[in-house]
């Protein structure tokens, strides 16, 4: 049994759930009277039409009933953006700081308070609503950690465009074919970005996909709009003189922001959305390769990303909260963009990495904006305790009061180092379970009330219900172990697939009826506690980024030297999971060390550096079913180095097992 961490006096004194009996409550409240549950929250924002009463939660989880929905306040009429900043320069906090930027450099940083961050919305939403930009259109977004990426997605808000965030690090394959997904109308961009030393030409990398849509996927992108980030911040390596020559600029479709917005007015006047109309779309991998554009709505994403952000990190007025990810995912969408803004909170974003231009830099900007909540990934912080404690002693910590963690379960070593060294034995962890389907926390502490075990998830959030099912969809009660899945939906929940409404159906709703399922496998201990064990599908977990087996493959196969690839996940001391990749090669090809640096950098440009592997290795054959589905648990098991690989009595030629085994690096 897992040691059991209680709250500290620190935490407790000023929680806004201060016990376990107070939590398990208002737990109980939000499953039996949901409306009255969230009602507090719903009178805080501005409403143009107000929520029917008895129109909070309407949904169908079972397929066999019909077509599978969530409505939340159907019908009420708001706007998010404008709940976001006019409401809250309208409650008295124009001046106060929403944002404190830190650049790549540490002599690059600014900061914006609430009205101006509302101007320079306003003025970016009038220059798109001035280029032809209207409610539905779908804006791409390809854009480092910088305040016009938060200016962009609320002015798209503004005027009911969908944005459609893409991670900067992804390929220009990855990006045409996401912008070809949504039928984007426009795409946003940066000229370049610093990643430490490492120089990006953001602007080519969009140019190229832009092309690559047109020629691909015949979907053609009007108007290029192009950040000038570059010349603005500090160079931290190489930089050429005639650089600004080194970008793809084509004068019939790109523009240059500063140029768009120049004039604008700062008073723009918001597009009305019913609750369900779309906020945006991010996509994320699926099992088939062929990446999911997750949609969620309006009304009822804003409501769960401020209970969430509100309770999950005690946020007070005066807090500075950091949550440390990209917007390209959805902890950004919800962690950095809706839920602290929604809060009225000042936060830090920051365009660089941990470990430039020393292994102290999260650290020392704890210290230099006194963060009280910081909100991380088990793979930075397993990363960070490699470098010395005395990185972490030479800065002053004692603001922090909420450490979180985010993307895949944190072991527990990582995490006792998370909870002596970075809190002191003073804060709470919350190790927050969610995905970019659900919108939000659905399982995790909370800092006051919950106690804690390194590696658990620990309980459900408001709202959230929570089953363990065996293989035959039998509710596994007390502790065991199974497929999570959830009865219910809340109020943050997904929608529907953009344009694929049946993969919705397919994907969440056809394996168990009447819940939605995860994906995830989980555990629940002899005290409570639920335990995350990971992707029971044919998915990857690397530092956190999701990606699909059949994805991976797919790019391996596409050399003509390859006949067929599989790909599993192998644990890795930093990243959690690392790519392990078997190739069949064509007869006549030659297996070496060519062949293998040709296949890391084929998958590095088509779809991110992120995804390179880690290993590959020859394989003679493949198990597999007499029916030709390829055995991965046997091939996890070579990747380990362990032949206690199980029964074997499925397979078509057992045979291929010791040589598998006998080739390995």
């Amino acid at each position: 049994m897992s040691r059991v961490y209680q709250p500290s006096d620190h935490v407790v004194e000023n929680s806004r759930v201060p016990s376990f009996e107070k939590y398990k409550e208002m737990h109980e409240k939000s499953l039996e009277d949901p409306e009255t549950f969230w009602s507090d929250i719903v009178k805080e924002f501005y409403w143009q039409k107000r929520p029917q009463t008895g129109n909070f939660l309407r949904y169908n989880f079972d397929i066999s009933k019909g077509s599978i929905f969530v409505k939340c306040m159907e019908g009420a009429e708001t706007n998010i953006s404008f709940n976001l900043l006019d409401r809250n320069v309208r409650n008295g906090n124009g001046d106060k700081i929403a944002y404190y930027w830190e650049g790549n450099h540490p002599d690059d940083y600014s900061r914006v308070t609430y009205k101006k961050l509302m101007d320079r919305v306003c003025q970016f939403a009038n220059a798109l609503r001035e280029s032809g930009v209207g409610k539905g259109d779908r804006i791409a977004v390809y854009m480092p950690m910088i305040l016009e990426t938060v200016v962009c997605m609320l002015a798209c808000a503004r005027i009911g465009a969908i944005h459609s965030v893409v991670f900067a690090g992804f390929s220009s394959d990855s990006l045409a074919e996401r912008i070809a997904a949504c039928k984007a109308k426009m795409v946003v961009t940066a000229d370049g970005a610093w990643r430490g030393e490492k120089l990006l030409i953001l602007k080519n990398i969009c140019s190229e996909a832009i092309e690559k849509s047109k020629r691909q996927h015949n979907h053609l992108v009007s108007m290029c709009i192009v950040v000038s980030h570059l010349d603005r911040v500090t160079p931290c390596g190489e930089l050429p003189d005639d650089y600004n020559d080194m970008f793809h600029w084509n004068p019939i479709r790109d523009v240059w922001w500063h140029d768009l917005v120049e004039g604008q007015s700062t008073i723009c006047s918001p597009e009305w959305m019913d609750a369900e109309d779309p906020l945006f779309m991010l996509y994320t991998s699926g099992s088939t390769g062929k990446p999911k554009g997750v949609l969620h709505t309006t009304a009822g994403y804003l409501l769960y990303a401020t209970a969430t952000f509100r309770y999950v990190f005690d946020y007070r007025g005066n807090d500075v909260f950091w949550c440390t990810a990209d917007v390209g995912w959805i902890t950004g969408h919800t962690y950095v963009v809706y839920g602290p803004l929604a809060n009225g909170a000042t936060s830090v974003i920051f365009e660089g990495t941990p470990f430039y231009p020393e292994n102290d830099r999260y650290w020392s900007l704890v210290d230099k904006y006194n963060v009280n909540q910081f909100y991380t990934a088990p793979t930075a912080i397993r990363s960070l305790t490699k470098c010395g404690d005395h990185y972490v002693k030479m800065n002053d910590l004692k603001s922090l009061r909420v450490l979180g963690s985010v993307g895949e379960p944190i072991n527990p070593e990582a995490w006792l180092w998370y909870y002596h060294l970075i809190g002191s034995g003073r804060c709470s962890i919350v190790d927050t379970f969610w995905q970019t389907e659900t919108g939000g926390h659905v399982l995790t502490s909370l800092p006051g009330a919950t106690p804690m075990k390194p590696g658990a998830a620990g309980f459900p959030f408001f709202g959230v219900e929570p089953r363990i099912l065996n293989e035959d969809g039998e509710v596994i009660e007390g502790p065991g172990e199974g497929y999570l899945v959830f009865s219910r939906p809340w109020p943050g929940i997904m929608r529907t697939l953009y344009g694929d409404h049946e993969r919705f159906e397919t994907v969440y709703f056809s394996k168990f009826p009447g819940y939605y399922c995860t994906g995830d496998g989980a555990k629940r201990d002899e005290d409570g506690f639920l335990w995350v064990t990971g992707r029971i599908d044919d998915m990857l977990n690397v530092s956190g980024h999701l990606m699909s087996t059949a994805e991976v493959e797919g790019v391996l196969a596409k050399d003509p030297r390859v006949t067929e690839a599989a790909v599993v996940s192998k644990p890795h001391p930093i990243k959690g999971e690392s790519l392990y990749c078997f190739i069949i090669l064509n007869e006549g090809a030659k297996f070496d060390d060519e062949l293998i640096d040709c296949l890391k950098k084929l998958v590095r440009k088509s779809i991110g550096a992120f995804a390179t592997p880690d290993v590959i290795q020859y394989a003679p054959g493949l198990p597999k079913t007499r029916s030709g589905k390829i055995m991965r648990r046997i091939l996890r098991k070579v990747a380990l180095g362990d032949e206690a690989v199980g029964d074997l009595s499925t397979l078509a030629d057992p045979t291929v097992i010791p040589e598998l085994f006998k080739y390995r690096p």
